[in-house]
């Protein structure tokens, strides 16, 4: 990871970051103190001192979060050094994170179910540890997106060995929400697993941000970058399942993947257009279809923010840009069809045919009266036609300015200011450049351009397996067997005597090797070896990864002196095994929507009551009552009423489950 001292802007906004999550959590501390209180207490007096520290709090709690707001809307930041005349891309800030200690844990959990010394695995915990530590700070390029991405691989090796489905290990996972700033702390590692996929896509789209956006190698890799963005943010969205946190609800991941696509899809204009865009009829006619895809993109981008649950958390700012982007780039199309019309006249030589399918691309209908052939005949239609498109042009100009004026983020990103300023006075320009004649004549109503693209824009998933990881517990043996759902008897000794050359057993099956058609009258029967046993130890060796020929050879190498080897026995987990179950899907978690297995049980005592136990933390209301929150995987929930009291992100703490 990169140095975390180093006071680069990037990290002085996580920095930032940082310390307003702390505010912000110092704050919901109070006001769940206050409002305790104010349950609690009958005396007035008390209540109006309670009344007002409410107040001051909810003050602090609003400007922490406008403060909060303004490090989500800092998009020059992470914009590329070079000189650009280009509308700033949003990036995604980086979750912040608590430190977290394995070694204890982890060390206890060895001894006690692996019966090895923890000692022995210190330099693995602290690999372990090193490797999150340099994931909380990660390079912007494809060196840190392989140390994020191998990291999430190595927590499903640390999960399957040390995470068993029955009981919580006791360590606690604490990480803010990026946009409320609001802590979730849980002791399930799925939290930890899905907030690192969070970052890895939000690095993405800060690589994508970073990229030259005037070269067409740049523009190449933004658009990839975000594309893979919103392939990591879909995989979250459909692996992990009512997430505990506010930016990984799958309402606000739907939102954040709308918007990389769309960024996307800006950067294909933008790099069709670098090399200039020459005033050709047909050139023109593709520019505006293209320009007019990315105009109706950030309108649904616009509009997915403005809807419950997702538009009381996303910054106003955001919302704000895309409104901004989608009015732009209307206005673009606009622009360059009324150049189309005003400046290209047909000549005896253009092929009418095709100028007029060209040109009926581009409507939907045309107004009333005309038709495509007679307007690129006619030249008084021609010129009103155009003008009519240059007047729409600068009415979505102005909007643009008039919103970007409103809000107070943009208002001071200068470039945005002067792009929209140059673009409307481009417009301006061209209008007055018409002949001059009587506008108050003509009725003609610009009708809306139909958007179409040759370059579709698509999320990319991510390719987990081009990042190879060894597992860092390598030793304990293959995950097949020693893992932490599997329970087995402490390893035993047994003393190996050659009887005529026959061991009295035989062995089968990979790494380990268990023992298979034991003779029960043989010696090594008689000092406790049973069938199915597993050989992890040979002559104080240790062979868990050893293969039949290789124990094999192990025997023979002593010839006809005794040997020990040490042994282990599965248990039977059925009885051990929690009453829900998680679907998986290729080794990995498709979804975490629990299977309640309780029903068998209700049919034995239909009379039987079922103890109310509400979810750790949940991120609505609609989800409360489920116990939607599959990262701290909540105990079945049977007849608990609908709650109805809405929730805000800074009340989540304030609730029966609440974390502190």
């Amino acid at each position: 990871g990169c140095n975390p001292l180093a006071e680069t802007g990037r990290s002085k906004l996580q920095n930032q970051r940082a310390v307003l999550n702390q505010q912000i959590l110092r704050a919901v501390r109070m006001r769940a103190g206050a409002e305790n209180l104010l349950r609690a207490t009958n005396n007035n007096k008390v209540r109006e001192q309670v009344l007002l520290e409410l107040s001051f709090v909810n003050s602090d709690l609003q400007i922490l979060k406008e403060e909060l707001e303004g490090l989500n809307i800092s998009v020059e930041v992470y914009q590329n050094t070079e000189e650009t005349f280009s509308i700033p891309l949003v990036p995604l800030g980086l979750k912040e994170t608590k430190e977290v200690d394995f070694t204890l844990p982890l060390k206890d959990f060895i001894l006690e179910h692996y019966s090895e010394d923890g000692s022995e695995y210190e330099d693995e915990i602290a690999d372990l540890m090193d490797l999150r530590q340099a994931c909380r700070t990660p390079s912007r390029d494809e060196a840190g997106i392989e140390m994020l991405i191998s990291y999430f691989l190595q927590l499903g090796y640390v999960e399957n060995r040390f995470f068993p489905p029955t009981r919580h290990m006791g360590i606690l996972f604490t990480w803010y929400d990026s946009f409320t700033g609001v802590p979730v702390c849980q002791q399930n590692l799925l939290l930890e697993k899905a907030s690192i996929l969070f970052n890895t896509g939000a690095l993405y789209t800060q690589i994508g941000t970073r990229c030259n956006r005037q070269t067409q190698a740049g523009l190449e890799n933004a658009v990839d970058a975000f594309q893979k963005a919103a392939g990591v943010l879909s995989y979250l969205k459909e692996t992990f399942t009512h997430t505990p946190s506010y930016d990984m609800s799958p309402a606000m991941l739907n939102v954040l993947v709308k918007m990389m696509l769309a960024q996307a899809q800006e950067c294909v204009f933008e790099q069709i257009g670098l090399p200039g865009i020459r005033n050709e009829f047909f050139t023109l006619v593709k520019m505006t279809q293209e320009v007019a895809k990315v105009g109706e993109v950030y309108m649904l981008v616009n509009t997915a923010m403005n809807q419950e649950p997702v538009k009381e958390n996303i910054p106003y700012s955001w919302s704000k840009l895309a409104q901004i982007k989608s009015d732009h780039y209307k206005a673009l199309a606009h622009y360059f069809i009324a150049t189309i019309l005003c400046d290209h006249e047909l000549q005896s030589g253009d092929d009418e045919d095709q100028q007029e399918k060209a040109l009926s691309q581009l409507y939907d209908y045309m107004p009333e009266g005309l038709m495509v052939l007679t307007v690129l005949k006619d030249k008084v239609q021609r010129k009103q036609l155009g003008k009519a498109h240059l007047r729409k042009a600068i009415v979505y100009h102005e909007e643009a300015l008039r919103v970007c004026g409103l809000c107070k983020k943009l208002r001071n990103i200068d470039v945005l200011q002067e792009v929209l300023t140059a673009a409307h006075k481009r417009s301006l320009l061209k209008y007055a450049q018409q002949e001059t004649e009587d506008d108050f004549l003509s009725l003609i109503q610009a009708p809306d351009i139909l958007s179409k693209t040759e370059h579709k824009i698509e999320t990319i998933a991510p390719h987990f397996s081009k990042v190879k990881v060894k597992d860092f517990f390598h030793r304990l043996g293959p995950l097949t067997v020693f893992s932490a759902k599997q329970r087995w008897t402490a390893p035993r000794t047994i003393r190996i005597h050659h009887e005529a050359g026959e061991l009295g057993f035989s062995l089968k099956g990979g790494s380990p090797v268990q023992i298979y058609c034991l003779d029960p009258v043989c010696s090594a029967a008689s000092m406790g070896l049973k069938e199915g046993d597993y050989i992890v130890s040979v002559g104080g060796v240790d062979c868990k990864w050893h293969g039949v020929n290789e124990v094999l050879e192990k025997f023979k190498s002593v010839g006809d002196q005794p040997i020990e080897i040490e042994v282990i026995s599965c248990q039977d987990t059925a009885a051990s095994m929690h009453s829900k179950s998680a679907t998986y899907s290729v080794g990995m978690q498709k979804t975490y929507s629990l299977i309640c297995l309780a029903m068998e049980e209700d049919k034995i005592d239909q009379t039987k009551k079922v103890p109310l136990k509400l979810p750790f933390l949940s991120w609505g209301t609609k989800n409360r009552q489920k116990a939607a929150s599959t990262l701290c995987l909540p105990s079945a929930v049977a007849g608990s009423s609908q709650i109805k009291k809405k929730l805000s992100p800074f009340t989540l703490l304030n609730t029966e489950s609440s974390l502190y």
